[in-house]
């Protein structure tokens, strides 16, 4: 066997350990694989199991398409240009090649699969049917003649397994491809079996003189029973350089290829053909046409006519030399050979119909075979397919986008009836389109998947609508059944209307065509008919029966006419409320199956007349039911007519019967005369009637009813009869109602007798009318209607009556003067145009009375008719006056004296000075300030934004003007462009709102209003504060509407915002949003504890609006608003629970109020002390009495302590008091220094906008990770021994090697376990060895994972005999540590991605904080620092200082120069001046990584005073203070620096005089802390800061002291932390926040989980379940040790892994604590603190809980998603590979990895040697080979 197949083995028994996991996970209708492509489909004929051939890959899948075993076929080491060898040495420029799997078959006789690659210049393999992974025959030394396939892939090869008597022939045909593949024919027959499989030796082969002159390009290949075809395309003779299209054919018994005929294919002049199948009469080819064959078209070529074609062309070249009868050449031979077409006798091509050695060959005709095109399809066509099945022919076409198209061959012409995607959007179907042996499922092959899809889905359609509708010519209804189904699956298809088909004639579905009856009385049973067309026709014992609801009746048939019978009245339901029938579903059903549906109706005559009191007759008979009416009893009936006797109103259903329907019913007709009836006046009514005739002899009386307000009147009326008319006159009658308008509408009626109604033709009313309501002066009664007889009667009190009421000489023929009452506005511009209101009384009877008689001020105004109302109200235009013009109103009418107003109207000009804001949020509600002077001037003040109603109470805006208070009413308006968002507002026509008086508030415009060209005005109305100030509210706008202007509307004037603004326009922001206070939703109460600042979080809060016009109340009380960012809202609750708003809540409401914007965001509930229960008065006297009896027995003793008791509690109280004072201090210091740290990370999220978040490249990343503590240069390039260069190559030859020898899962798990087992293999040699394995393999992650699995369970069964909690709890191993390499790189993205940035938030927080107070940089303590042993518990007082750094070109030099800018930069006066170097350089680099910034000990620190003075500061110098030995270091206090002092840094020209030398260069960085400063003596004299360190180590002192005094050292000891615990609390309440969103980032799901972890889950939960671990705390452990504690412990600790940051040793100290309580947050154990407990537990005593909640539904909410499949996580970890594929120092990896081999050379290779499989795979040879090459090592080779 070649050297380059063993490797094989491997794959394969990679394959057996993974194929538990990849059967699974295959879903019924679909296959893919990863990291492969597809390439051929095959089945097996009659068993249905299926072989897809892919690159590197075969697979065996079962019908269902799930996976029965696979084999790996590559990559492997070859070269196309060269022949397959065995020697590598024999090919130089092989390389690692692909192997595409070119030709697929199945030999069903020996039960084989032929599968031919790529590689090894094509040769073939033979592999078992039953299993593919086992190979039959494969060649160890192919000669040319076994040269299959072409070597080069998108060349295809095409073939076919010939069954002959006793053997089995293989006839391929292949495209040219490379420059070995000349001498392979195109065409050849090859041997299957014998001793050389595959070869061609002896058999026939298609000669060509030169191939590349034809170029063939194959198709596809086909049989039938006697000939083999191929279909091809190729170029015509060298005459003629285009390619056509061709199919040739030889007899399938012909091993030499004399029978070879082709001939060139015609579809209607289309272009080439792109896909073919042979059907069993057919060659169906899809040719590609349009201008860039971007489209498809489909011919048929018969066969019969196929082959007579090529009989003709082969008769001609036998017996005609090639010519036919007109003498021109129709046949010829072929591609350059030395035949020629003969003239042998004519029964030649009968003698020998497949040739013979002395026949020509190969024949090429030359007519092509013609076809007319059966479909056109738009897209390019790759694969065809057929079946032909219950007489028809379906056609599968696959596209090159991956869509499957169905089409149906109806005669002459194809029609598409279904298209659907297959294949991934993009991806070319293949032309291996295969259908199941039975004829029901289709498998569609793409380059990425497999698909089964159903040849037809007749199931999926439920009616038979649907089923007819699909048109899909394999579906059609089954009757009886009452399905979809195929015409096979219908038991009685055959027979008429059983099985409706959508291509017949007339096909659709049963259905009730008439009911007759069409509906019944209910009270009755009947038989109904339905007629039912094309009903099939029933066996004799079958029945069908009727179904009226649940009801059902056997039907009688008699061809398409059913009878049934209607169930009876306790059967059917009872009518709905307000109903005078039923309907129900009535089916014609054949046992359980409905064949025809429609309803049916049951009618309750009774019913009928109640549906309308004012006529029950002429309802009774004008329904659509037959019922009648029966005029005596007043009963409305079914049936013939009315019973005993008594005279009939029939129906209109009655066509027979003439009189009848409403019209025949007695009936009020109408009322004679007048409706109009006075109050106070008597009044007789008639009302004319007809068809009385019915109560003939017949005692009678009649009533008139009126139904006034609050009563039913009723008065006795009499019959009069005068020839054909009747009337009923009522009783004379004086009507006095309660009216509270002038008229009143009285219905009015007839009864016969009290109780029987004569029906109202209409509906009949009286008018009653009171000339006294709505008539309040003279000109109202004037103007009323004339018929009306209303006068101003003067009798007494003056009022408007009916005329006979007033006495004549009382009657007022003239109306007084006009009286005006009230004008507004009093104030409007000079030019006119504005509308003034005048009320008051006798303003005119008619518009024509005052159209010309109004004056304001002396000038015209002209009275608006539209907004007239009578006497009481005028609207006029004013005209044009002089600025300042002032005067009354008056309106004369027809030259009578005028009426004069006591107001006078001025003319004057509004003036708008200045506005604020210039900008609000989208939903309104932002109040502007408008200041002017006379801006009350004019009434209709509007401020337009969109079309938006706009409500008062926005953002208020100030405009600031002169002349403001003369406007009627300014308003601010918007345009917005009509989109559909805001079309649903509703859009009124404007009308002018007029106040009622002077002082009265004027009503709001209506807030949009729709305008010409699509836009909509919106407005709010502006309140004048004075004559210089306008307040205006922003109107609401919807979201995402386009504001188009922006204006003040003050009268006849238009200001834009932005001319009164200054230039800048009002902005519209998107509204804010907020999130509920509790995760748990808005119903679950925030837990305030007094004293805390309330943190809301949201988007875009602080867009469009300040913290000023925001309001928060919790309750009745309110929450201050101290910071508003981006994101954040920070408000100050009140100290005690306010009371709730609404009574029936019992906890108050947090409510913020964001301009119209208003959100509740949850209950909040104060937590409290808890209270003592409520005791028993009963065991209070009893305790009461036994407390009494106790306290006079100890009386006594206590007298006697009573003085040093005294003293005691004085102390305590004042104990007391002091902790009191510094709780009360800690929580106000809290919430102040919370404030400050938001406002600086809001800052800094704005800068980080800019320059992002510096997070490390990868390759700096895995370093740091693989290998922490070796600073940044963890490999040094080494790959050659000391003096020999010149073998380099040879070194590198031999570390390649060792790469692929890892590549052996074998050989690299023997080398892992033989260096475990080594007792001087050390914990940081393994840990090393990993992370060398982690970079040599990082190309391979996913056989990187697969030797992880393995060797945790090889962890696992060596810890589950011991202890199986304390598996992964350290790294003591080789796979913990390639653990936490795998999940370094699997995590990356989620760090960048997700939680990077709360955690780099957080340690800018925690350096924000550190910074702002005193450090100790001797001792390195701290005054802010939430770690006690990190705490500076001097009380050192400090002053913050900003001093303004000089930075640019001139920084150096000159304090002048124009290109130096000057950078604010906190510091403290006791900072050293290295601390205020290292401040002003993250001021000044503040958006650059620290690897990029200077060091800050080569800079120096130079303070700069006016223009000369420059003064150098170092940490100690000449003027540094030394006392007793101790010398301090210098701060900004001892130079005296004052604030905002201007300081510059400067290059350091020497070393000396600072306080630690900078760090050796050696080219790599030392990415680690800079150890702290020490404080040893030098030359006998100690350095301190700001506290001096103990000069006495504490073993001498304790050795010194008494017993006593080390008790009183321990105690205060143990004070200190409980002293200062208050001053770390405020730290860690600072921080709180930060600490919450980065765990939160870390445990939360709502984002996806990465993948890996699931998947490394998923692994954890197979192995508790494989070794039968129930313990769900120990599957946490594991979980926690593996993730949480071995990855995210870490990060958090040293943020430095992932930014490229310094991290000092104080924030290193609180990222422990930090981490600390993730790590108890971790643990199940229960979370106790005491006095005892570390000051870390005591600081998170609250929140442990809590985190320890998050991370249990962290695991469970993982547990129970779906789960990480194989194939998904192969896929990411390729991904990973391909992102990654710069892994850092690959060779160098190897060079170290290769010295531990050295170390333990003899080890391993007696470990590899011994090992039976290492053996037979000479793993120990090639580690021996390896050693020769790296170290020239002499082996035994």
């Amino acid at each position: 066997m070649m050297a380059p197949w063993p490797s094989f083995n491997l794959h394969l028994l990679l394959f057996l350990l993974l194929r538990p996991l990849l059967l699974p996970l295959a879903r019924a209708h679909r296959f893919s694989a990863p990291n492969t492509s597809f390439n051929h489909l095959v089945a097996v004929p009659g068993q249905g199991t299926l072989y897809v051939g892919a690159v590197n890959h075969l697979f065996q899948l079962s019908p269902e398409l799930q996976m029965e075993a696979m084999a790996v076929t590559g990559p492997v080491f070859d070269s196309p240009d060269c022949v397959p060898f065995r020697d590598p040495a024999e090919c130089p420029q092989a390389q690692l090649t692909d192997n595409v799997n070119q030709l697929l078959l199945v030999s069903s006789r020996a039960q084989e699969l032929v599968a031919c690659g790529q590689v090894r210049q094509g040769v073939c393999e033979k592999r078992r049917l039953g299993d593919v992974a086992q190979v039959l025959y494969q060649a160890e030394d192919p000669g040319d003649g076994q040269f299959v396939a072409a070597n080069t892939p998108g060349v295809a090869t095409v073939g076919l397994v010939v069954p002959l008597p006793g053997r089995d022939l293989l006839l391929v045909a292949r495209g040219l491809a490379g420059k070995l593949s000349a001498g392979v024919p195109p065409l050849t027959v090859r041997q299957m079996a014998g001793p050389q499989p595959f070869s061609s030796e002896g058999l026939g082969r298609l000669v060509v003189g030169d191939f590349s002159d034809y170029n063939n390009s194959y198709v596809g290949a086909f049989s039938d029973a006697h000939f083999a075809y191929f279909v091809f395309r190729r170029r015509g003779a060298r005459a003629q350089a285009e390619y056509r299209s061709y199919v040739a054919r030889v007899c399938l018994g012909d091993t030499n290829l004399y029978s070879y005929v082709e001939v060139p294919l015609a579809c209607h002049g289309q272009g080439l053909i792109q896909a073919a199948f042979l059907a069993l009469d057919t060659l169906l080819g899809a040719f590609a046409t349009g201008a860039s064959g971007a489209q498809a078209t489909l011919c048929a070529f018969p066969l019969a006519k196929l082959d007579k074609s090529m009989e003709q062309a082969r008769r001609l070249c036998y017996t005609a030399g090639g010519r036919g009868p007109s003498g021109m050449e129709e046949a010829t031979v072929e591609y350059g050979v030395t035949s020629r077409c003969v003239t042998l006798p004519p029964d030649s091509p009968e003698s020998y119909p497949c040739g013979d050695e002395h026949t020509p060959s190969p024949i090429a005709g030359r007519q092509p075979l013609e076809a007319q095109p059966l479909l056109q399809l738009g897209q390019s066509i790759s694969a065809v397919a057929a079946l032909q099945t219950d007489g028809h022919t379906i056609v599968f076409l696959g596209d090159t986008q991956g869509q499957l198209h169905k089409v149906f061959l109806n005669s002459s012409q194809g029609q598409v009836y279904h298209s659907q995607q297959v294949g991934p959007p993009g991806s070319a179907i293949s032309p291996d389109l295969l259908v199941d042996s039975n004829g029901d499922y289709l498998y569609v092959l793409t380059a990425q998947q497999v698909d089964r899809v159903p040849v037809a889905a007749c199931p999926q359609f439920h009616n038979c609508s649907g089923c007819l509708q699909a048109r899909d010519p394999l579906c059609g209804w089954c009757v009886l059944q009452g399905r979809c189904t195929r015409k096979g699956e219908c038991k009685q298809a055959a027979q008429p209307n059983q099985w409706l088909w959508s291509y017949e004639e007339d096909s659709c579905c049963l259905h009730i065509q008439s009911l007759q009856p069409a509906q019944h009385p209910r009270q009755e049973q009947g038989q109904i008919t339905l007629f039912v067309p094309r009903l099939p026709t029933l066996a004799i014992d079958e029945y069908f029966h009727c179904a009226f609801g649940d009801y059902d009746s056997l039907a009688q048939v008699e061809g398409a006419h059913v009878a049934c019978v209607t169930p009876p009245q306790d059967q059917v339901p009872s009518n709905p409320p307000g109903a005078d029938h039923i309907t129900l579903p009535l089916a014609l059903m054949f046992e359980d199956v409905v064949v025809a549906a429609t309803t049916f109706s049951f009618y309750d005559c009774s019913a009928v007349q109640t549906l309308e009191v004012a006529a029950p007759c002429r309802t009774c008979v004008g329904s659509r039911w037959r019922c009648h009416w029966c005029p005596q009893s007043s009963h409305c009936v079914y049936g013939e007519h009315c019973p005993e006797g008594e005279k009939t109103v029939y129906s209109t259903q009655e066509v027979d019967i003439q009189v009848r329907g409403p019209e025949a019913c007695p009936q009020v007709e109408g009322l004679v005369g007048p409706h109009l009836v006075p109050v106070g006046w008597e009044s007789q009514l008639a009302l004319r009637v007809q068809n009385l005739h019915y109560f003939q002899g017949l005692p009678t009386s009649y009533y008139c009813w009126l139904e006034l307000p609050g009563e039913l009147q009723k008065l006795p009326a009499s019959l009069e009869t005068a020839g054909d008319s009747s009337l009923i006159r009522c009783q004379a009658q004086q009507f006095h109602p309660s009216m509270s308008q002038w008229e009143l509408l009285v219905p009015i009626y007839v009864t016969r007798g009290k109780v029987k109604r004569l029906d109202n033709a209409q509906a009949l009313y009286v008018t009653l009318y009171d000339c006294a309501v709505g008539h309040p002066d003279c000109s109202h009664c004037q103007a009323a209607n004339g018929s009306l007889s209303c006068l101003w009667c003067g009798d007494g009190q003056p009022t408007c009556r009916y005329g006979p009421l007033c006495p004549p000489g009382a009657v007022e023929r003239l109306c007084p003067t006009p009286s005006i009452d009230a004008i507004e506005p009093l104030t409007g511009p000079p030019e006119g145009g504005l509308a003034i209101t005048i009320l008051g009384s006798n303003l005119g009877r008619a518009f024509a009375d005052v159209q010309n008689s109004v004056t304001v001020a002396g000038q015209p105004c002209s009275p608006d008719p539209a907004l007239y109302r009578t006497s009481a109200r005028i609207v006029c235009v004013t005209s044009p006056a002089p600025n300042g013009t002032t005067g009354p109103v008056q309106v004369a009418i027809k030259s009578r004296p005028p009426g004069i107003s006591t107001q006078y109207f001025t003319y004057q000009d509004p003036v708008l000075l200045s506005l604020s804001p210039q900008r609000g949020p989208q939903a309104g509600g932002t109040q502007l300030t408008i200041h002017g002077q006379h801006l009350q001037t004019g009434g209709n003040i509007s401020a337009f934004v969109g079309r938006q109603p706009c409500p008062m109470g926005g953002r208020l805006i100030r405009v600031r003007g002169t002349g403001l208070d003369v406007v009627w009413q300014p308003l601010l308006s918007v345009w917005l462009e009509d989109k559909d968002q805001v079309k649903a507002l509703r859009v009124q026509p404007q009308d002018v709102s007029p106040r009622r008086s002077c002082g009265a508030s004027v009503a709001d415009p209506q807030p949009c209003i729709q305008l010409e060209k699509g836009l909509l005005q919106c407005s709010t109305t502006c309140s004048v504060n004075s004559s210089s100030l306008l307040l205006c509210h922003s109107p609401a706008v919807p979201d995402g509407a386009l504001p188009k202007r922006v204006f003040f509307a003050l009268d006849n004037i238009q200001v834009d915002f932005a001319s009164a603004s200054g230039g800048q326009g009002f902005l519209y922001q998107p509204n804010p949003r907020l999130a509920p206070l509790t995760r748990e939703g808005l119903t679950h109460p925030y837990r305030l504890k007094p004293g805390h600042v309330l943190d809301v979080e949201g988007e875009g809060l602080n867009l469009g609006i300040s913290k000023e016009e925001v309001r928060v109340h919790i309750g009745d009380g309110e929450c201050l608003v101290k910071t508003l960012t981006l994101n954040h809202l920070y408000c100050e609750p009140p100290p005690r629970a306010p009371q709730p708003t609404n009574g029936s809540n019992a906890l108050p409401q947090f409510v913020v109020q964001m301009g119209n914007v208003r959100l509740a965001l949850g209950p909040v509930q104060y937590e409290a002390e808890p209270t003592m229960s409520t005791f028993p008065v009963e065991a209070q006297v009893g305790l009461g009495m036994g407390a009494a009896v106790l306290i006079a027995a100890v009386l006594l003793l206590t007298l006697m302590y009573r003085h040093k008791s005294k003293q005691a509690l004085r102390d305590y109280q004042k104990v007391l008091v002091q902790l009191e004072n510094l709780e009360t201090g800690v929580g106000d210091q809290c919430r102040k220094e919370f404030t400050d740290l938001m406002t600086e990370m809001t800052d800094l999220s704005s800068d980080l906008e800019a320059s992002g978040i510096p997070f490390l490249d990868y390759r700096t990343y895995a370093e740091r990770a693989f290998f922490p503590g070796h600073g940044g240069c963890p490999l040094q390039p080494n790959l050659e021994a000391p003096g020999e260069e010149s073998r380099r190559a040879t070194v590198r030859q031999g570390l390649t090697q060792l790469s692929n020898l890892l590549n052996s899962k074998l050989f690299l798990l023997t080398l892992i376990h033989t260096l475990e087992e080594q007792p001087s293999f050390s914990q940081r040699d393994r840990c090393h060895v990993a992370s060398l394995l982690s970079l040599a393999l990082h190309s391979k992650l996913e056989y990187l994972t697969d030797i992880m699995r393995t060797l945790l369970g090889d962890l696992a069964v060596h810890y589950v005999h011991k202890n199986p909690k304390l598996m992964l709890r350290r790294t003591e191993t080789m796979v913990e540590k390639l653990l936490t390499n795998w999940l370094s790189i699997c995590l990356y993205a989620f760090l960048k991605e997700v939680a990077g940035e709360p955690l780099y938030m957080l340690f800018r927080a925690i350096k924000y904080q550190v910074d702002k107070g005193p450090v100790d940089a001797v001792t390195g303590k701290a005054k802010r620092t939430l770690n006690d042993s990190h705490l500076l518990r001097e009380d050192v007082e400090f002053r913050p200082l900003t001093l303004m750094a000089l930075v640019g070109s001139g920084a150096g030099g000159a304090a002048g120069s124009s290109e130096v800018q000057r950078v604010p930069a906190r510091v403290l006066d006791t900072d050293t001046i290295t601390q205020v170097k290292e401040k002003v350089l993250d001021q000044v680099y503040k958006g650059t990584p620290f690897s990029q910034r200077p060091s800050v000990h080569s800079l120096d620190l130079e303070w700069r005073s006016g223009l000369a003075g420059h003064l150098t500061l170092s940490d100690e110098d000449l003027t540094s203070v030394t006392q007793n030995h101790w010398k301090r270091l210098n701060t900004l206090q001892h130079y005296k620096v004052p604030d905002g002092a201007t300081v510059g840094l400067i290059p350091q020209l020497h070393n000396g005089g600072t306080v630690s030398q900078s760090l050796a260069q050696t080219g790599c960085p030392s990415g680690e802390n800079t150890p702290m400063l020490e404080d040893g003596e030098e030359g006998g004299v100690r350095l301190w800061h700001l506290v001096k360190a103990t000069e006495e180590p504490e073993g001498a002192k304790a050795r010194r002291s008494s017993l006593r005094e080390r008790e009183r050292e321990r105690a205060r000891a143990k004070a200190i932390p409980e002293i200062y615990l208050t001053r770390l609390l405020s730290m860690k309440g600072t921080l709180q926040k930060f600490v919450d969103d980065t765990f939160q980032a870390i445990l939360s799901v709502n984002r996806p989980v990465p993948i890996a972890v699931k998947y490394l889950f998923d692994f954890l939960d197979e192995l508790a379940e494989k070794h039968g671990i129930e313990d769900p705390e120990t599957l946490h452990i594991w979980k926690t040790n593996s993730l949480l504690l071995r990855f995210w412990v870490n990060a958090l600790k040293n943020p430095q892994l992932i930014f490229d940051v310094r991290v000092s040793d104080n924030e290193d100290a609180i990222l422990a604590v930090i981490a600390q309580t993730f790590i108890d947050s971790c643990t199940l154990s229960e979370h106790k603190v005491g006095r005892d407990s570390p000051v870390n537990k005591l600081l998170y005593a609250r929140e442990i809980p809590r985190y320890k909640q998050m991370v249990e539904k962290y695991y469970a909410d993982i547990r129970q998603s779906s789960p990480a499949s194989y194939q998904e996580m192969n896929s990411a970890l390729a991904e990973l590979s391909g992102n990654y594929t710069s892994a850092p120092h690959c060779l160098e990896a190897l060079q170290e990895l290769y010295n531990h081999i050295h170390r333990y050379y003899d080890q391993i290779i007696s470990a590899l040697e011994e090992d039976p499989v290492a053996q037979k795979m000479q793993l120990a040879c090639r580690l021996q080979q390896i050693a020769a090459l790296v170290e020239n090592k002499v082996t035994d080779l």
